[in-house]
């Protein structure tokens, strides 16, 4: 098949790209390497996925409409995938145009160009920061998200929204999936994993927000691949639901969790990164910031129901293959 994804330098992109050309499928990766963190890091994910055949870049910005538009008819993809955003909840309040020019401005030339192919499937990313402070857990797919606590998660929603009418007006079987607190090796710096192995190789304080009273659904990368390879061959139907489903009355569209299903305390995470590590890492206790929630946690029955699917993956596992990573990427021997 030939896949169109946006964001393929980006750590969800790239993985998902890299898996996908591996198959044998043929991968067009659009992004525009904006400089939200290291661009060089981006630029060796692309290095490494120009390394299989069967993969072009088209490094453009998705505010670029008509850019898009042309590299689609000249592709002519099968199934689109939307991973590209500007993401982060904290950057969304420094920055808060930054959201609306990539996550609504350009999702929505991404769904314009998306009416006019042929698609057997549109799948778009969103995130569990939708669920804003939802007091009832696990977070299900039918919950109301009315209430989203920072502009990034009001953008993710708004794309939710919009992607909905589109598979609507257009008949486009749509799949949105809503992300638990990814992590992995190829991360992003900014990323609270990324962030505390850095610290405390550093010998510098972690900020631990809350005084460490969060909880957070880790998801490891590999396992969210494995979703949403598997949601791509599970396209929604009309009139179609299975058990517990979130499928549109209206459209073919529906939503799905990609998360554990098992909520880690901030402190346990930190506790297992330091048996890792090998160290114990300095603490920095701070208050709430502001656009963040309590807990995240998954309801995975949908996907499950949907792939025969859940993520599995311990936290000790995935801080370790990040570790093995970073010491490699960055030929730092003390991790």
């Amino acid at each position: 098949m030939r896949f169109l994804i946006t964001g393929t330098a980006g750590f969800i992109g790239f993985h998902l790209a890299r898996r996908l050309l591996r198959e044998g499928h043929e991968v067009t990766g659009v992004d525009g390497f904006t400089p939200y963190y290291d661009v060089s890091l981006k630029e060796a994910r692309h290095t490494v996925l120009k390394e299989r055949s069967g993969f072009c870049e088209a490094i453009l910005k998705l505010e670029d409409g008509e850019g898009l538009a042309r590299v689609a008819a000249d592709f002519g993809p099968d199934v689109v995938i939307h991973l590209a955003a500007q993401a982060g909840v904290r950057y969304s309040v420094q920055n808060p145009r930054a959201y609306v020019d990539s996550n609504l401005i350009g999702t929505f030339n991404l769904l314009e160009v998306a009416r006019d192919l042929s698609l057997r499937h549109l799948l778009i990313a969103s995130t569990s920061s939708v669920y804003g402070d939802n007091p009832d857990v696990p977070f299900c797919e039918t919950d109301r998200i009315a209430h989203p606590l920072s502009l990034y998660a009001a953008t993710k929603s708004a794309g939710e929204l919009m992607s909905h009418s589109y598979s609507h007006l257009w008949a486009m079987p749509t799949t949105v999936f809503r992300f638990f607190t990814v992590y992995g090796p190829w991360g992003r710096p900014d990323m609270a994993l990324f962030k505390f192995v850095d610290a405390i190789l550093e010998d510098r304080p972690i900020e631990v927000f809350n005084e460490g009273e969060l909880q957070r659904d880790f998801t490891y990368i590999d396992d969210l691949v494995e979703a949403v390879r598997r949601l791509i061959d599970a396209p929604p139907e009309l009139g179609r639901p299975v058990v517990g489903d979130s499928l549109s009355p209206t459209a073919p569209w529906r939503v799905v969790n990609i998360g554990r299903g098992e909520p880690v305390n901030l402190m346990e995470f930190i506790a297992a990164t330091e048996r890792v590590v090998g160290r114990k890492a300095k603490l920095k206790f701070l208050p709430m910031q502001a656009g963040d929630v309590h807990r995240t946690f998954a309801d995975s029955g949908l996907l499950e129901t949907l792939t025969g699917f859940r993520p599995s993956t311990s936290i000790e596992e995935g801080v370790k293959s990040f570790c093995e990573w970073r010491r490699e990427f960055y030929s730092n021997p003390s991790v």
